[in-house]
């Protein structure tokens, strides 16, 4: 971001109004900024955060083929019908 607006750290530092050494860590990974101090750095480098909601494409073949798979191997696991509630082994415990 800082790059693509031609700004040296020096100047987004000082649009910002913070120390060079803290856009110096953000770039570095060794701290990360806040939302708003994100927004904050790209409003000085001439950028405008937004966030919108996440879209999520879902194929309906790929899905029904995924479900298809699932299905198939619920159908091949072993079964094993229960007979009931068991009581609990703690169950003289509650008294």
């Amino acid at each position: 971001m800082r790059r693509r607006a031609g700004l040296s750290q020096a100047a987004l530092a000082r649009r910002a109004h913070m120390p060079r050494s803290v856009v110096n860590a953000y770039e570095h990974d060794k701290r990360d900024p806040g939302v708003d101090t994100l927004a904050r750095l790209a409003a000085a480098a001439g950028f405008e955060l937004r966030l919108r909601p996440a879209v999520h494409h879902v194929d309906p073949d790929r899905a029904g083929r995924l479900l298809g798979q699932v299905l198939d191997l619920a159908e091949a696991l072993p079964h094993h019908r229960r007979r009931g509630l068991t009581p609990s082994p703690f169950a003289h415990l509650d008294s």
